[in-house]
Formats: C-alpha cells, structure tokens, sequence
C-alpha cells in the first residue's frame, strides 16, 4: 500500500517519521519541524488505517508485516535517520533493513505485547473512540491542547479493525536480535512496553538506551523537550 504523507523542511538530508497505534503523522507536529530546523527534511507517514492512508480490506490486511511492507513502499531508501514510535517502532524493525537508514531511533516501541488474560486485547484501544476530551485530558494531562485537537481527529478515522492484526503476536518477543543499523530506544519513565528486564535485554542485544523522566507512552508529546534532548547524538 502506498501510504500518505506530510514532509517538513527541503534539507539534503532525509529523516523518516513513523506514528504509533491510533494517531496519524501529526504525532510528530512538533518533531518535524525541528529536524527541519536543523537541516533535515523530515517525512511522516500516515499508517496503513490511520490517518488519510488506505484501509485493508479485513483485519488480516493490519499485521506487523504488512506495515513493514507499506513503509518499504512508500519510503526512501538510504535516509540518514529514521523514528518509529510504538507500532510503528515495530513496523520500522521489520523494515530497516530493507529501508536502510543510517540510524534508527525507536520509540517506546511494541516490541513485546503482554500476553494471557490480562495482557493485549483491542478492546483497551478501540474503546478510545468513545472518549471525550475531558477524558483524553485526564489521561495525558502534560499535553497541550493542540496536541488533544489532534488525537481525538486521529481516533475518530482511524481504522479500529488494525487491534485485531497484533492479536496473534501478544506474549512473543518481536524485537530485533541485533541492531540492523546503530539504533537508540528512548523510552517512557516507566515504560509499560519495555520493563527493566526487557530493556536489559536489548542493552546485551547492542541497543543503546535512553529514557525521558516522567514522560508517558507518547514520549514527544508528553515531554518535548526531553525527548529532543534524549536525541542529542544521533540527530
């Protein structure tokens, strides 16, 4: 699938962008533009379901591969950087190495969905459909209220049928064996997606590790600042 997307910035040097579960590329409004300030041009996608992108034909049409697939598609090859956050930090693993980017940045990524009775079920994200913004506050109180303009345009286009394509791959572990490129994981503090002893885990697998203080899931957007200086480095 050839995937939309929305370009910041005319520098010769290329970043891509890559949203999680349920957002869209304006995820990175902020991020964007300021790799475009340091002389980037920064491309953000819009995930097959999500956003202005296509919609699969059934639930089968939203797997980890098939993002993997649509990223290779759409995306040049060779950029110096490229981030992925959550679903898209998996879908940007499946396809490094066929993208070839100098350097990876993966974000809180959805590298190992809980499993069992207690762990990933759609149900806890297609609910977010339903949410008003009191409520959407009240689950991210650090973010501005652009930001909550933005998630709940976001949520009520999104394509709630693409849950159903991370079912069969709850409780297995679908993070790299080794970095296919230098790659930084920046996490939440805590992250409910990487606990301590994953995230020792990809520390022996040769991943370097950051964290941003207090941020939740959605790094950027709960701690901006922190999450640019959490790439100080590598961009």
């Amino acid at each position: 699938m050839q995937l939309d997307t929305r370009t910041w910035g005319s520098g010769e040097r290329v970043a891509l962008l890559v949203h999680g579960m349920m957002t869209d590329h304006r995820t990175w409004r902020r991020v964007g533009p300021a790799l475009a300030e340091r002389g980037y041009r920064a491309v953000a996608v819009d995930l097959r379901g999500h956003g202005s992108s296509g919609r699969a034909a059934g639930p089968a049409g939203y797997a980890p591969q098939d993002h993997a697939d649509d990223l290779v598609e759409s995306l040049p090859t060779g950029a110096e950087l490229a981030i992925g956050h959550s679903l898209g930090a998996l879908a940007l693993a499946l396809a490094v190495e066929r993208l070839a980017p100098r350097r990876a940045v993966y974000v809180d990524p959805a590298w190992r969905l809980p499993g069992g009775p207690h762990g990933y079920r759609p149900e806890l994200f297609t609910g977010a459909k339903l949410l008003t913004r009191e409520q959407a506050s009240r689950f991210n109180p650090r973010w501005t209220e652009e930001d909550l303009d933005v998630e709940l345009d976001a949520v009520r286009v999104w394509d709630e049928r693409s849950t159903h394509g991370l079912v069969p791959f709850a409780g297995r572990d679908l993070g790299p064996r080794r970095p296919a490129v230098p790659s930084l994981v920046v996490l939440a503090e805590p992250s409910m997606l990487v606990p301590a002893e994953h995230a020792r885990l990809l520390k022996e697998r040769g991943f370097e590790l950051r964290s941003v203080p207090g941020a939740g899931h959605a790094v950027q957007r709960d701690d901006f600042d922190g999450f640019m200086t959490a790439l100080d480095g590598w961009i």
